[in-house]
């Protein structure tokens, strides 16, 4: 299991992520689309890099807007896995 991340290095590592913020115990990314195929085309490139890390995150669309939380629910919350599969959601388009 992953060890879980004190305060002050969740604090550090969300301030190197641009776009993400903590909200009970998740780290949380709401991007905004032109329309709803084009959330949906975002949605569908999270799975190589989710499958690939073994890290899946929790997702909620509606029509043009995507909502990714990561939290790693065995560890009860914010874990390396959960900033690493972040800081590489944030390179997609």
């Amino acid at each position: 299991m992953a060890d879980l991340l004190n305060d002050t290095e969740i604090q550090e590592r969300t301030s190197q992520l641009s776009g993400w913020r903590v909200e009970d115990k998740q780290l949380r990314c709401t991007r905004k689309f032109k329309d709803f195929i084009a959330a949906i085309a975002f949605v569908n490139k999270l799975v190589e890099p989710s499958e690939a890390a073994g890290h899946h995150p929790d997702i909620e669309i509606s029509y043009n807007k995507v909502t990714v939380n990561l939290t790693t629910h065995d560890a009860g919350g914010l874990t390396e896995k959960d900033f690493a599969l972040a800081k590489e959601i944030s390179t997609l388009d």
